[in-house]
């Protein structure tokens, strides 16, 4: 079951897609997807911009990456739990910075409440 503020978000995301489909129908050149970083862009990365830096995964350059990476962060193969440790506190250090908000205190709280939440 999805929470009122994943529910919200959904929302606003059809919103924004209905807003571009119908400016695409009356003419305006809206891109389908935004642009991303491309592989020569994620390769010129140093590695302290990543969250697992020594896998290269989950660059952290802005507010849609650090979004990104808590998203995904339990998606995140072959890493102990130290390593998510770090890379939790580099996540945590980047949305200060891009000004994204976390409401989970540790990324063991990423699970609580999702699809591995007991009934």
């Amino acid at each position: 079951m999805a929470t009122e503020r994943q529910k919200e978000a959904a929302r606003r995301n059809i919103a924004k897609a209905r807003q571009a489909q119908s400016a695409r129908a009356h003419g305006a050149n809206v891109p389908k997807q935004s642009e991303g970083m491309s592989t020569a862009d994620k390769d010129r990365l140093a590695n302290r911009e990543f969250a697992f830096p020594k896998q290269r995964k989950e660059p952290l350059t802005d507010a849609r990456h650090v979004r990104n990476a808590i998203a995904r962060f339990d998606q995140v193969e072959g890493i102990s739990d130290a390593e998510r440790d770090q890379a939790w506190k580099r996540i945590v250090a980047a949305a200060k910075r891009h000004d994204v908000e976390v409401s989970e205190g540790s990324w063991r709280d990423l699970a609580k409440g999702g699809k591995d939440r007991k009934r």
